[in-house]
């Protein structure tokens, strides 16, 4: 397989000040997986769910070329469940609800089809989790990009930053950057964020673009003004499924392609926020697709003459 995705496939309900939800397919897999599928089709999935969840959902992942090896389904468990209602700004939120079932005792197994993967993409999960992904792998994937949170940061920073040692990407929003490095600056704050290991740092800004760092360079990509966001939840799992799944086609890690790739990532994360949940990224056409990013290049290319 090109690319292994791990991370949570669960239920969420949600409240946004335009709408509110019950019970739907969400979880940090499942986006990564469907926005990854618009670039590849040479996908394997760990991740755990109970008995209650939607074969439906695993149809369309297997449909988009996911294959479900790795997919542990607990019979008489429930799945992971995450309940959130979003501020006025869509950038803050509260959480309602959480409750772990069937990810408790999650212990995730890589299949052997998996285990010379390129492109190892690990979700937000416990970090000791994300690690013994990592430590299962019979050759080093090309590229290891890793997701994770202010949570983590908050209970479990030492193992946080075991992990962080032993992967090449790191993703994560701007209060999680200034959380993890102590800066306040984000230029400082990625300094310092790449001496704990990865070659490269995505720190994601919501509707202010991305950030895309290694020791050298830095760049900048915009996010695209829409004229409207229902839910933002996922947006940054699907910027990720995008980033990982560009780059796992072209098979070029350079970082004039993570460029590139963070601007096919930022078009997926901006058809997520359009619908609630996983809907959105459902049944796009490669043309859907290729004007979306159209949007993005157009956003900012412009002719300038210094006199």
């Amino acid at each position: 397989m090109s690319l292994l995705i791990v991370g949570t496939v669960a239920f969420d309900a949600i409240e946004t000040p335009f709408g509110k939800t019950d019970k739907i397919v969400g979880g940090a897999a499942s986006y990564i997986a469907l926005a990854a599928s618009y670039f590849t089709k040479e996908m394997s999935l760990v991740s755990v769910v109970g008995d209650d969840f939607p074969k439906d959902f695993l149809n369309i992942l297997k449909k988009e070329g996911v294959n479900l090896e790795g997919l542990q389904i607990k019979k008489g468990e429930k799945s992971f469940f995450w309940s959130g209602k979003y501020h006025n700004d869509l950038n803050t939120r509260d959480t309602l609800d959480t409750q772990l079932n069937v990810l408790e005792n999650f212990n995730p197994i890589v299949p052997e089809s998996a285990k010379e993967c390129d492109f190892l993409m690990l979700g937000n999960l416990v970090p000791a989790v994300q690690r013994s992904v990592i430590n299962q792998m019979t050759k080093r994937p090309k590229l290891i990009v890793l997701d994770t949170m202010n949570f983590w940061m908050d209970i479990a920073m030492d193992e946080l930053k075991k992990t962080i040692a032993m992967i090449d990407v790191l993703t994560i929003n701007d209060s999680e950057a200034r959380q993890l490095s102590g800066e306040y600056s984000l230029v400082k704050a990625a300094q310092k964020i790449l001496l704990m290991g990865p070659q490269v740092l995505v720190i994601k800004k919501g509707e202010h673009g991305a950030l895309l760092f290694n020791k050298e360079e830095v760049f900048f990509a915009p996010a695209l003004p829409l004229e409207e966001v229902y839910d933002p939840t996922g947006a940054g799992d699907s910027f990720a499924g995008g980033f990982i799944g560009y780059l796992a086609k072209t098979k070029d890690i350079s970082f004039d392609n993570m460029k590139r790739a963070i601007i096919f990532g930022s078009a997926m994360a901006s058809f997520t926020v359009e619908k609630f949940g996983t809907e959105r990224l459902i049944g796009l056409s490669q043309n859907d697709v290729d004007e979306r990013v159209q949007e993005f290049i157009d956003l900012v290319q412009f002719d300038i003459v210094l006199v």
